[in-house]
């Protein structure tokens, strides 16, 4: 079987914008197993083919308005569009998604990327949407908040302040990113955390229809570190040689085995691209030849665009060219950009 399937009558385009929208397990699961039935679906287990796709962070902090760090990209709408076509691309692949794995950005209130995190000169705290390079911190302009030393540093301020310094070098000796504060967002145990509710209902589905494992990998929890990329924080070690973390090679692997990896999320410019970086230094490690089971649905990924509260209609920042500069370097290594709505049949 490898015709597309025609999307099941119980999904619902407008849940896509509804952030409160939460898919009932038990419906689900009386859904898929008439559906496995009418549709002559094969359990996971008999896939000649494997397909496994990959999920980044579609969460609701993400995936909203009413979130904290909405991916609208440039149209304002980007990520909610993104998940219909996701979830549309689920229905109509689900005979030839194998499994699917989701990642979640997982944080706590004091994070080295989150305002909390820091003071001024003065001891007021900073502001979100802002960067902060190695000589602000060397100078004392900002510095870690000295409040948070007791539990991260046994008390010791210097070691807090040195290791500050030395993470923000660190980001831009790799050139990759410099510190960026972003607003509190996907804090474990509230509802910014969870995934989309189209997203979760595609996923349960899939798993129930075709007996799929279908799991999820928590990435980001460490205090002092990023981890955009599921697959390493961005820095590995502590000023004095302390682990932040290590690669996660396994998972990469586990991924490339099979057939075909088909890779969207939130957002292009920031954890989908680290994640796909990440993804190619393993895959140069091991065989150069492996980028070419990578597809990247261009049309389920937004980037980051922040509107400008001060000018109306214009943006503070956008990320937008980064990600589409990061995808001509994927594509130049292997990896396939392509459209959800072309069939896989076509890849």
């Amino acid at each position: 079987m490898s015709a597309e399937l025609p999307i099941p009558p119980f999904y619902d385009q407008a849940n896509a914008r509804r952030f409160a929208y939460r898919p009932d397990a038990g419906e689900l699961f009386r859904a898929a197993a008439a559906w496995r039935a009418e549709r002559g679906l094969r359990p996971r287990g008999e896939d000649s083919r494997r397909t496994n796709l990959l999920l980044v962070d579609v969460q609701r902090d993400f995936c909203f308005p009413e979130g904290s760090l909405f991916v609208g990209g440039r149209s304002g709408t980007g990520a909610m569009d993104d998940n219909d076509r996701l979830a549309r691309f689920v229905y109509r692949n689900l005979h030839l998604i194998s499994e699917i794995t989701c990642t979640l950005d997982t944080h706590f209130p004091h994070q080295i990327f989150f305002p909390s995190f820091w003071v001024d000169r003065a001891g007021a705290p900073l502001e979100a949407h802002r960067e902060i390079a190695r000589e602000e911190v060397a100078a004392g302009d900002v510095r870690p908040n000295p409040d948070l030393a007791h539990w991260l540093a046994g008390g010791d301020q210097g070691w807090l302040a040195r290791q500050a310094e030395f993470y923000c070098a660190e980001l831009e000796r790799a050139g990759k990113y410099r510190l960026y504060l972003w607003p509190p967002h996907c804090l474990l145990g509230g509802d910014g955390h969870v995934l989309a509710g189209v997203v979760q209902e595609a996923r349960l589905f899939h798993a129930f229809a075709r007996s799929a494992r279908d799991g999820t990998e928590i990435k980001g929890g460490h205090p002092l570190s990023e981890n955009y990329s599921v697959f390493a924080p961005e820095v590995l070690l502590t000023h004095d040689g302390g682990s932040l973390g290590a690669p996660n090679r396994e998972l990469a692997l586990s991924l490339l085995s099979a057939d075909a990896l088909v890779v969207a999320g939130q957002a292009a410019s920031h954890c989908v691209k680290s994640s796909l970086e990440g993804l190619l230094e393993v895959i140069l490690e091991e065989d150069p030849a492996l980028a070419k089971k990578v597809y990247v649905l261009r049309d389920c990924m937004s980037a980051v665009a922040v509107p400008d509260p001060t000018r109306p209609g214009q943006l503070a920042a956008d990320f937008t060219p980064q990600a589409e500069a990061a995808l001509g370097r994927l594509a130049d290594a292997g990896m396939h950009v392509v459209d959800s709505t072309r069939p896989i049949s076509d890849w």
